[in-house]
């Protein structure tokens, strides 16, 4: 059957995107002059370009064009939305806002026109910028108290910040005690090194400090891995008693606590941190991917005096320092309050997307942070995770189960399901999509 000339033309356009012809970034003619320079009619080059959006080729931005797209992108920032091999994708959470393009322009325009632009194209400090770090750690003083500027060191990310740590101060064969879900790049950086993840129980992604003392009575445990406010994947918030609880047991058996706090910021009257509690044993791990976008790497660490030159030599080891750009960028934000707006509207959005995902999901199990941007769904007895993730995908659905996130041999049966990055406006139809798929493999 002969194509339609608009599929073709979509057709000549996509092998010019694949082939690397036109670029990443590319902006294309107008439709109009699309339309002049093939030789159709302006409805023909619309209906081309309404292709190619929907292979998720190009993007249209409001007031300013028609872009090629980065494919190497996974495509659901903003309103890119479907994974890249055409699923809706609920693994990643990915937030973002439709300002967010106008944001970036803006702080690139505040960073052209103030600082020294040829300094951010020299090698950096390797625990960052001295007026950056300082910028960063007033902002945290409400959170963890005052903090001395030297002992914050900035990373490449929250990732980058938990590799630094594991590489630093954790030697290959140590065992460190996990929750029994936890954070999957946490794993993928213990697997690296070769650390024992030591599962403890607990409830609901709340850690037990008597099981936590039992099992390093039961085995020798260098530090605790912890995310006390907002759980990835569970969203829960450990309270100020059990963290006081959980410090005994560290101070009793010398461990270092990790506090994991990318989601903390989705918290509005979070307990006092483990690190304000124990300074001396603990380090704080933060970043702004959550907070304003996922491809701004930048995080930072908060150490005890003691760990920094370990640390330091981590990141000139992974990195040397943090792209000075970026820095100052995230910085210019923090000073003039863009981030604590993005804050603030990750929250609203994220307690959005929960009562919208309460209301579909209606009847079933579903825990998750009452502003966060993902949720978890355990699975009734007898229903396995696979086959409902397998009919999902059927249903144009990516999502995860719960092995990613186990430090135990026995995986539950759970749905992870990020939905940060999906047109609210689709959400809903997509959610309806996981209660059927659940309903068919239940039989029900």
């Amino acid at each position: 059957m002969k194509k339609s000339r608009y599929v073709r033309l979509a057709d000549m356009l996509s092998t010019a995107i694949h082939d690397g012809k036109l670029a990443p970034g590319t902006k294309l003619p107008t439709h109009r002059a699309f339309a002049e320079q093939a030789g159709v009619a302006l409805a023909t080059a619309t209906s081309a370009y309404r292709e190619l959006e929907k292979r998720g080729l190009i993007i249209g931005e409001a007031g300013r064009g028609t872009f090629v797209r980065d494919l190497g992108l996974p495509p659901t920032l903003g309103v890119q939305q479907t994974a890249a091999d055409g699923l809706v994708d609920l693994i990643f959470n990915m937030p973002g806002g439709a300002g967010d393009a106008e944001m970036l322009r803006a702080g690139l325009r505040q960073l052209a026109v103030a600082g020294d632009l040829e300094a951010m194209l020299r090698y950096q400090p390797h625990g960052g910028r001295a007026h950056e770090r300082r910028i960063i750690a007033r902002s945290l003083t409400s959170i963890l108290g005052p903090i001395d500027p030297e002992r914050l060191l900035m990373t490449s990310g929250g990732q980058h910040g938990l590799a630094t740590i594991v590489l630093g101060l954790l030697r290959r064969g140590e065992a460190v005690a996990t929750d029994t879900l936890t954070y999957p790049g946490f794993k993928s950086i213990a697997a690296l090194q070769g650390l024992e993840l030591v599962p403890v129980e607990g409830q609901a992604g709340i850690m037990d400090p008597e099981e936590l003392d039992r099992q390093c009575r039961n085995k020798k445990i260098r530090a605790v891995y912890l995310m006390p406010t907002a759980h990835n994947p569970l969203g829960s918030v450990i309270d100020e008693m059990t963290r006081l609880r959980i410090i005994e047991t560290a101070q009793k058996h010398d461990l270092l606590i990790i506090e994991d706090a990318a989601y903390a910021f989705l918290e509005p009257n979070p307990p006092p941190s483990l690190f304000s509690l124990a300074p001396e044993r603990t380090i704080y791990v933060g970043g702004f991917s959550k907070s304003i976008a996922t491809g701004l790497r930048l995080g930072y660490v908060v150490s005890p005096a003691t760990h920094i030159d370990r640390l330091l030599e981590a990141i000139r080891a992974t990195t040397w320092n943090v792209p000075a750009i970026i820095s100052g960028l995230v910085a210019g934000w923090v000073e003039d309050g863009t981030l604590a707006r993005s804050e603030e509207a990750r929250k609203q959005d994220g307690a959005k997307r929960q009562q919208i995902c309460r209301a579909v999901l209606d009847g079933s199990e579903v825990l998750g942070h009452r502003n966060a941007g993902f949720a978890w769904l355990p699975l009734e007895k007898g229903i396995r995770a696979e086959p409902v993730v397998t009919r999902l995908k059927e249903l144009g659905v990516s999502a995860s189960g719960a092995e990613p996130f186990a430090t135990t041999l026995a995986v539950p049966q759970a749905l992870r399901l990020a939905f940060g990055g999906v047109p609210i406006d689709e959400l809903d139809g997509v959610l309806q999509k996981v209660r059927d798929a659940v309903k068919e493999v239940s039989g029900a």
